[in-house]
């Protein structure tokens, strides 16, 4: 098992920059690809970024390409979203994600936080 928690999230205007961290605990978390997800009010959830095991490979959803940076620390357990030139459109609840396999898809990970909320005022 692993668990994750989420951190960082909070209100910013737009134009403004938040890191989100997800600490990782249970089994060697450098075993399992990372992704960051988020969930719009009545939608599902979507992919933001994703990051591989060793963090070579890196892939963001269209929207936030240039403007968020996915990381990791695998001696820390750690996973990072830096997310910069905040819109209102970002704001929602975002979720981070561990698997086997660097996906952009929710079915790809196993391992699910509860959640951060990101709100973003114009």
């Amino acid at each position: 098992q692993v668990q994750l928690v989420e951190s960082g999230g909070g209100l910013v205007q737009a134009g403004g920059s938040l890191r989100l961290s997800c600490a990782a605990s249970g089994r060697t978390f450098g075993r399992f690809a990372s992704g960051w997800f988020r969930q719009p009010p009545g939608k599902e959830r979507e992919f933001v970024a994703a990051i591989s095991q060793n963090g070579v490979v890196t892939y963001y959803a269209d929207s936030v390409k240039a403007r968020f940076t996915i990381s990791r620390d695998n001696a820390k357990n750690m996973v990072y979203l830096q997310m910069n030139s905040l819109k209102p459109e970002d704001t929602t609840v975002y979720y981070c994600a561990a698997g086997a396999v660097t996906g952009q898809q929710a079915r790809h990970y196993d391992y699910w936080g509860q959640g951060t909320q990101v709100t973003v005022s114009s």
